[in-house]
């Protein structure tokens, strides 16, 4: 196959301060802090009223828009899966959902000045690829009728794929709708650790649809993989990296399985006793990240990578880059709808959260409201941690003094109980304070999940069980 490697080596970060006893010791459960505050703090007091007050009070802004829509179909279930999804083999059960789809996209864009850009475009699931060709040409006529798209060389127009369900002749009906990113679930290239998840997937399909994204042009493509799942080792994930960095995709998202049975129905196929334990995956870990680092993958941060000639690569180095629902991201000065059961909108100074349940969201549409089910209008404090959470997290440093010029406040003293929980952490030297200025180190960047958590002033009316692990 064809492929190509990045040429600027970013300097080595996280794995070359490797220190697995106190790594052990921070390894607790966590938010992602894909929103602050959480999903955990969102509340049902907030409704469709509050959501459309929201959307309405964003238009003064003229921010760009960035458009989310949750396909929640798959054809066969993927056993570690922890989304909001819907196991079946029939396509025409998603014509209704796309009309609902329709109805819902109409009452929000009258909330809307429909002249703003949609500069980012992600559709998610389950599997978007489990439509048809005609239901997706369907689905982005919707959009396009509602809200606009846009056609601009530097949009974000993104959608997961299943391998297992797309051919070249998908990839090109993507493009023609103006699809100009990929993101590959793979997960894991070794055939006994496919079994073991119920996603058997030869490597020949990743790499022909590489190949011909590579082909039509793609300005990037992601590849997603999993660490922790049954009966993969430290050989065998090394074994499937080095794959991964011979097809030399553009961006990589290596996840930690969070093994929550009692949550997630499917995951229960799965025994405890074949999964790797905590040594094994922290050795997947340091692995990973010095396999891609010295392939010449910038670390973003977390789980993401990127060539460091990737337009998410240049958004952190602009200081640009942001968090929402998908991870890292960029294009952070949009407001973000949420479109589809379970989705959720960053929307002005508020959350809204549809239902999870597809018949609750089927009756509040075909009752003629948005099926917002809750969320949360954010306060000034919720609006300054936010921010020092996201430029954390995106820069690895923070600004005190330009937050504070930002809120018009005296930062250092509204945050003081961050900087008060953050001492264990200044004192094992994952973050170090010069003057206003607060900067994460190499060792602290595996970590900067707990680090976030120090300035999340919700988090300790919430149980840490909610969250997975952060190693």
């Amino acid at each position: 196959m064809s492929s190509s490697t990045p040429t600027t080596r970013p300097a080595p970060s996280s794995s070359r301060a490797w220190d697995p006893a106190l790594l052990k010791r921070y390894d607790i459960n966590g938010p992602r802090y894909t929103s602050y505050p959480t999903a955990p703090s969102f509340h049902d007091d907030f409704g469709a009223e509050d959501y459309e007050a929201a959307l309405s009070r964003s238009n003064a802004s003229h921010r760009p828009l960035s458009l989310y829509v949750h396909v929640p179909f798959c054809r066969r279930i993927c056993f570690y899966c922890a989304c909001n999804k819907i196991a079946t083999k029939n396509t025409r059960l998603a014509e209704p959902y796309l009309s609902r789809l329709d109805r819902e996209m109409v009452l929000t864009s009258r909330q809307l000045d429909t002249s703003r850009e949609v500069t980012q475009l992600h559709w998610g699931g389950g599997t978007p690829t489990f439509l048809t060709l005609g239901q997706m040409s369907d689905l982005i006529d919707r959009l396009e009728a509602r809200f606009g798209l846009s056609s601009s060389p530097e949009r974000d127009y993104a959608i997961e794929i299943d391998p297992r369900e797309a051919d070249v002749l998908t990839l090109r009906h993507l493009q023609a709708l103006g699809f100009n990113r990929l993101s590959l679930g793979v997960q894991d290239l070794d055939p006994t650790v496919q079994r073991a998840i119920n996603r058997v997937q030869p490597r020949v399909l990743t790499e022909t649809l590489i190949d011909e994204a590579r082909r039509l042009g793609f300005r990037s493509l992601n590849l997603d993989l999993i660490y922790g799942l049954p009966h993969q080792t430290p050989a065998s994930f090394a074994a499937t990296l080095s794959q991964v960095i011979e097809m030399a995709p553009a961006r990589l998202s290596v996840f930690n399985y969070a093994h929550l049975p009692s949550h997630f129905a499917p995951q229960r196929r799965i025994r405890e006793a074949d999964l790797p334990d905590s040594d094994a995956k922290l050795a997947m870990l340091q692995a990973t990240i010095e396999m891609l680092e010295d392939a010449g993958y910038a670390h973003l941060g977390m789980d993401h990578f990127a060539r460091p000639d990737d337009s998410l690569a240049r958004a952190q180095r602009q200081g640009t880059m942001t968090r929402n629902f998908q991870g890292y991201s960029t294009h952070g000065d949009s407001d973000l709808v949420g479109l589809g059961v379970s989705a959720i909108s960053r929307v002005d100074d508020g959350y809204a959260q549809n239902p999870t349940a597809l018949a609750d969201y089927e009756t509040a549409l075909d009752a003629g409201r948005l099926a917002t089910a809750k969320g949360i209008r954010l306060s000034l404090d919720d609006r300054l941690r936010r921010r020092a959470i996201e430029r954390l997290m995106c820069d690895r440093h923070l600004d005190l003094a330009a937050l504070g010029r930002e809120f018009q406040v005296d930062a250092t003293t509204r945050l003081a109980d961050a900087l008060a929980r953050l001492t264990p952490a200044f004192e094992d030297e994952l973050i170090e304070q010069h003057g206003h200025r607060l900067t994460v180190t190499p060792r602290g960047r595996l970590l900067i999940r707990h680090l976030a958590m120090a300035f999340d002033a919700h988090l300790p009316q919430q149980t840490t069980q909610r969250f997975s692990r952060i190693l």
